[in-house]
């Protein structure tokens, strides 16, 4: 699990200016779309290894919690023998008490373990998927400059083959606004986008205030 984290890492750092830059010299799209292929796969991958380290918590908490029960069990026995000067009976059962003991912090550790491990995994999920969204907004504004890029030459090769200065310039204006359409589009994609993202990271932050509250009431109230 390690390495995976470490490979999203790696994706959640990359340039995003550097990739359009690549494509653009490149006049190609395939950099950029590498990189987005690249990220829905380790998303995926996220999923799967969060999914299973989450069960496994869950797994662990649940064992920590029986031991735990059992203990508590085994520790009201040991005063009942001794209340009752059954002392034989008492030494047994602390015997068992103090195996049983060690069983529970031993899950319990490994739980800890599991659960902030599990933790990592949604982060660094969350993480990546807004890198996926930045990545997907570039990519738009990316592709409207090599429309424009075309439509440049295109207009070139027209120009040259047509000879009239006259009708290359108004040529020139339709494609200008055209590609003013098309970039002011573009644009507003962008901005929709990104105040989507900006909702999604609001409503995440809100949920976690809201459970950090209520983990903090049920403190104050003694409840688990």
């Amino acid at each position: 699990m390690a390495s995976l984290l470490d490979r999203v890492n790696t994706l959640i750092s990359a340039n995003i200016n550097w990739l359009v830059t690549k494509a653009l010299k490149a006049n190609s799209m395939a950099v950029v779309e590498e990189y987005i292929r690249k990220v829905e796969d380790h998303l995926d991958a996220l999923d799967d290894a969060a999914a299973t380290v989450g069960g496994e918590a869950k797994t662990l908490k649940r064992k920590t919690e029986e031991f735990q029960a059992k203990v508590e069990e085994l520790d009201r026995n040991i005063d009942i023998f001794l209340q009752k000067g059954k002392d034989d009976l008492a030494v047994a059962a602390q015997h068992r008490y103090n195996t049983t003991k060690q069983l529970a912090d031993r899950y319990d550790e490994q739980h800890q373990h599991q659960e902030e491990e599990y933790q990592k995994l949604l982060s660094a999920k969350l993480r990546l998927e807004a890198k996926l969204t930045e990545v997907r907004q570039e990519r738009v504004q990316l592709q409207a400059m090599l429309d424009l890029a075309k439509s440049k030459e295109l207009t070139h090769r027209v120009v040259e083959g047509v000879g009239g200065v006259t009708a290359a310039e108004a040529g020139l204006k339709e494609v200008r606004e055209e590609i003013q359409r098309r970039l002011d589009k573009a644009t507003a994609q962008g901005e929709i986008d990104a105040s989507r993202l900006e909702k999604q990271m609001a409503d995440v932050l809100e949920e976690d205030v809201l459970k950090q509250q209520l983990a903090a009431r049920k403190a104050r109230l003694g409840l688990k």
